[in-house]
């Protein structure tokens, strides 16, 4: 008899802390401001997030090697253009359609992921990120629940 051996996709589970950010800044000036607030030093990745065939978003990261933390910033929406089926006076004009890195938070602006193995400092970062006054209000986010929890795995 063959023994049979199967691998769920689910095995390994990365554990993170997941702010989220409401700003009315651009990304790099949220990233700017967030370098000069915290004296962290994010850096804008080469390679874009290619989130679908269409939509690609910027990643600013930082690797805190003092206290051993992978940190990123991510928009949580992108912009695509669609071409405009309808005939009539704005005919020649492509449609532009949101869509959103986490649906369930379609409000927020920016995902902060803290990768660290010690997730006990979250509430001091939190607490540091909403002295920033470019950022309207912050909060952590419970990834347990996250129904698209795979889309922030980059």
């Amino acid at each position: 008899m063959v023994a049979m051996h199967k691998m769920s996709l689910d095995f390994y589970e990365d554990s993170f802390a997941l702010i989220a950010l409401h700003c009315n800044i651009e990304d790099h000036k949220l990233v700017y401001t967030i370098n000069k607030f915290l004296k962290c030093g994010f850096k804008r990745r080469k390679d874009n997030l290619v989130f679908s065939d269409t939509i690609s978003l910027p990643i600013f990261e930082w690797k805190d090697t003092i206290t051993d933390r992978y940190w990123t910033i991510i928009s949580n929406t992108g912009q695509s253009e669609e071409s405009n089926e309808n005939t009539g006076l704005f005919n020649d004009m492509p449609s532009i359609k949101k869509q959103h890195l986490i649906p369930e938070y379609k409000n927020v602006d920016y995902f902060l992921k803290l990768e660290q193995e010690d997730l006990d400092l979250e509430s001091a970062i939190l607490k540091s990120i909403l002295a920033i006054p470019e950022i309207i209000t912050a909060y952590t986010i419970n990834t347990d629940t996250l129904k698209s929890k795979n889309n922030l795995i980059f």
